[in-house]
């Protein structure tokens, strides 16, 4: 039985559906490698058809050119059309992407004259796709996404609760810490040469990039090679780990000073401005750097793609640099679909603690 006769025509609901179905075509290809292609085609700017019903029309028509394995529907309802192409048996990219875009372009010619269709804009994703740069695939994976839409709507209760929350205790957090924020300033300048703050590009929600901030911990000449190589190397599971932990010890990078803030964790103090701003919240997941993104695995990429990074999270409580990069994600994969504000609190709780015992910090 053809899947569009499992997509309901009652309007939104069939927007709700079609994102689900996109987002386990989306998942089972981030496990498996399996490669479809996602076609949008944005009708938004042709007017007539919000008036004459012909929106509905076109949308079966597509449905009726495709394969049964194929799924067409409302990627935006009464806006935006759209089709899922599996089982493409190692077509080529290119060839797949004539193809199907002469159909649709041959099919869209019976409803709208010239000018209607120079107006309609067709957007292939390919996914995964290997030949794209990494700002490419934030940008494909955030379309690839667009089941969030409809999770944040319904979570917006949450969403309005935990920003406030966010706003709340980092205002708290910067009055009452200000003094210790003096102080580490204070001792920074007297025994390093260089700024108080180290001003980091990180990528947060949506691919969206932000300046990260943090207590300087290393010396001001520094070669960025040696974490790039550590990194990209735990992400890719190449450490040749032998005693369960995972992150640089004894980098010579770091100050004196450095390492006790960074096993006290004091160095992130300066993150509750990037919570402020908006840019990190309390809870979430730890933002990658660009060089750290670019070796992540497909289902890697929820973690960045699905939620607001955090200055403390599930992983920081409970493994820290001793749980493999694997298990970090599953982590933050697991709050992402569990988190609420009780599920926030407990981390928050237990987030002294961790800091205190130090525990997998360097």
């Amino acid at each position: 039985m053809k899947i569009l006769e499992f997509v309901s025509t009652a309007g939104m609901n069939d927007e709700v559906l079609f994102n689900t179905l996109l987002s386990m075509e989306r998942k089972r290809s981030e496990r498996t490698g399996t490669a479809f292609l996602f076609v949008v085609i944005k009708l938004d700017r042709v007017d007539r058809l919000r008036t004459n019903g012909s929106f509905e029309q076109i949308r079966l028509a597509l449905a009726a050119i495709t394969r049964e394995t194929d799924v067409t529907g409302w990627y935006r309802y009464r806006t935006d059309i759209g089709m899922i192409f599996t089982a493409l048996n190692g077509t080529s990219r290119s060839v797949s992407q004539a193809a199907i875009g002469s159909k649709i372009r041959t099919l869209l010619a019976q409803y709208l004259n010239a000018s209607e269709i120079e107006r309609t804009e067709i957007i292939f994703r390919f996914f995964p796709d290997k030949e794209v740069s990494s700002e490419e695939a934030v940008d494909s994976g955030n379309a690839l996404y667009a089941d969030r839409r409809n999770a944040r709507a319904s979570r917006r209760i949450f969403t309005v609760l935990k920003r406030t929350t966010d706003v709340v205790f980092s205002l708290a957090a910067l009055f009452i810490l200000s003094p210790l924020f003096l102080i580490i300033s204070i001792l920074l300048k007297m025994t390093t040469a260089g700024p108080v703050l180290f001003r980091q590009k990180r990528i947060g929600e949506s691919g969206v990039e932000f300046t990260f901030l943090k207590f300087r911990s290393m010396y001001l000449s520094n070669d960025s090679k040696i974490h790039r190589d550590f990194t990209q190397n735990l992400i890719r599971g190449n450490t040749g780990n032998t005693n369960g932990v995972y992150k640089i010890q004894r980098d010579p990078r770091i100050t004196g000073l450095g390492r006790f803030l960074r096993a006290t964790s004091l160095d992130e103090l300066p993150q509750f401005i990037n919570v402020l701003m908006g840019q990190m919240s309390l809870v979430g997941p730890r933002p990658p750097i660009r060089y750290e993104f670019e070796c992540y695995q497909l289902w890697h990429r929820r973690r960045i793609l699905e939620a607001r990074p955090g200055i403390t999270g599930s992983w920081q409580v409970n493994g820290r640099s001793r749980t493999s990069f694997d298990e970090m994600v599953r982590m933050d994969i697991q709050y992402i679909k569990t988190r609420s504000l009780w599920v926030d609190l407990k981390i928050l709780l237990k987030t002294p603690l961790a800091m205190v015992g130090g525990r997998g910090a360097y």
